[in-house]
């Protein structure tokens, strides 16, 4: 095995390299049922389920499913919030050899319809209250069954749930060739790519996502909060998939409400979160109001987006523990990098590659040119992980993934211990007056100002400059600001080419369901 820079960072008693047995996803969970089978696996407010129980529903809907038609290779979307019927509906359909099509509950009619389209799905598991924005479109798709859920009463779920289970599907899944997840990407820029994990993906992201904090994990004994959406691929792996794996208990959460959140660690003190930045900063906020006790977590990790340094910092004091901050995309499963656990951490950077990864940074034009150390280039990445492929996109998915190297789209650099750092995207680097500008150091500058709760940075075209920077503000409560002091205290803190000559100041921000700030929708209010 070639020796990395990073490996003198691994964490004594974590592995450089692992093993990673070519068997389905839900094979790797009935490892967990086995070994766990009376411990919690499932609490949502006051219901609990053990791996035995949870195992049990999901064989009956599988059971169900399959007698509703359901084959190997039929996609089947779900569309839940964070729930007991999501572990299930999730597995159960594994277990029947389906394809899942992970959908954000948020989609208006026209979204879903592009995404049931798009992969073909067969049957849509959707919750109760959500299923009216489904019903306009399901004519102009090939969805045949539609099952419906709600919290309150389980309508058809509930048929499925106390199905006797006499009818378990016997598949045989090839790990390596059989997708188990199509996960849409964000389409940031045009449409929605769906990219497709195969169970070995999943398997192999799971363990290694393990085996990054082996020395800080109890079998049996974790409790993770997971507001992180199961629908989007970091909640999945590190929420759901990581959690069951180490026989831990979920604690679903189906909507970041910071008091509700805050009220649930005081009752159940989880010892795990994978949280996004904005939810780390709502707590920090909430915290200067009401001290509460963060000393329950021993493991939190954050990803979805660029953590800023002050809030690393705050957390960390005020919980005594360490915000592993890591990094990720859709097309690796989620996880490829992160801040050893109970190792060298260091703010601001996305750590090193995790077990079996490798990683570097090459020229922006060509790709081919390996940058050497402190040098911005296009972060590659390869690694078991990596995705099969877009569905229906073969080009696309050429471009992206060159010499079994997947290529994320995102700018960093390396430092001389092998950690890296992500200094902006490709697509939002902004070229003023001839320099490179990244808004993540602009961004980072701004939340270091005593008054900003949040900033998104971005370029608009200027006639003189070619580009010129533009920044939008949410400032804290009780607190005033005018784009003059914003202005003046970049000047202090930043090089004259990367000052915004324009701020502007917003109530709120657009996000994603996982918290990540939406620049296109800013740039598109904001950009003339």
């Amino acid at each position: 095995m070639e020796e990395k820079i990073w490996f003198k960072h691994i964490v004594e008693g974590n592995p450089k390299e692992i093993e990673i047995p070519e068997i389905s996803l839900t094979d790797l969970f009935k490892q967990s049922v086995e070994k766990f089978e009376n411990h919690t696996a499932v609490t949502f407010y006051q219901q609990t389920y053990t791996y035995s129980q949870l195992f049990k529903y999901i064989k009956n809907v599988a059971s169900a499913l399959r007698k509703l038609g359901v084959q190997k290779g039929d996609r089947v979307a779900i569309m839940l919030p964070n729930c007991p019927y999501y572990p299930i509906s999730f597995y159960a359909s594994l277990l029947c050899g389906a394809t899942i099509v992970q959908v954000n509950p948020m989609y208006k009619s026209d979204e879903l319809l592009y995404v049931l389209n798009d992969s073909n799905v067969k049957c849509l598991i959707v919750l109760d209250g959500l299923y009216s924005a489904a019903e306009s479109i399901l004519k102009e798709t090939n969805v045949s069954i539609v099952i419906k859920a709600s919290f309150e009463s389980l309508c058809t779920m509930k048929e499925l749930l106390n199905d006797p289970g006499d009818s378990i599907p016997d598949v045989t899944i090839n790990p390596k060739e059989d997708v188990a997840v199509i996960q849409y990407t964000g389409g940031t820029t045009g449409r929605s790519k769906g990219a497709m994990l195969t169970h070995f993906n999943l398997v192999a992201n799971t363990l290694q996502s393990a085996a990054t904090s082996k020395n800080f994990t109890k079998p049996g004994e974790e409790r993770v909060l997971t507001i992180s959406p199961l629908f989007h691929v970091y909640g999945m792996t590190s929420g759901m998939n990581l959690t069951f794996y180490n026989g831990g208990n979920l604690i679903l959460v189906p909507k970041f409400n910071v008091e509700e959140v805050v009220d649930i660690i005081e009752k159940l003190k989880p010892t795990g979160f994978p949280g996004v930045p904005t939810m780390y900063i709502a707590l920090l906020q909430y915290y200067k109001k009401r001290k509460f006790d963060l000393g329950c977590f021993t493991s939190c990790t954050s990803g979805s987006a660029p953590l800023p340094v002050k809030v690393l910092h705050q957390f960390n004091q005020v919980s005594g523990t360490t915000v592993a901050e890591g990094y990720g995309l859709s097309e690796a499963s989620p996880v490829t990098h992160r801040n050893p656990v109970g190792g060298l951490q260091k703010p601001g950077s996305i750590g090193i590659p995790i077990p079996n990864t490798d990683s570097k940074i090459v020229d922006m034009s060509t790709g081919k040119v390996d940058l050497p150390i402190g040098e911005v280039g296009e972060l590659v990445i390869k690694g078991p992980q990596i995705m099969k492929g877009y569905l229906g996109m073969p080009e696309e998915t050429n471009h992206t993934i060159r010499d079994g190297w997947l290529f994320t789209g995102d700018l960093a650099k390396m430092d001389e211990d092998g950690y890296f750092y992500i200094v902006g995207r490709k697509k939002e680097m902004i070229l003023a007056s001839g320099f490179n500008v990244y808004p993540i150091e602009i961004e980072d500058a701004l939340y270091k100002h005593p008054k900003v709760l949040e900033a998104a940075v971005f370029g608009v075209p200027d006639e003189y400059r070619g580009e010129t920077v533009k920044a939008v503000i949410v400032v804290k409560d009780q607190e005033q600001l005018t784009s003059e002091e914003v202005i003046q205290y970049c000047r202090e803190h930043l090089a004259s080419y990367k000052v915004p000559t324009d701020v502007i100041f917003v109530e709120e921000m657009p996000k994603t369901t996982v918290g990540k700030i939406l620049k296109r929708k800013l740039q598109e209010q904001f950009s003339k």
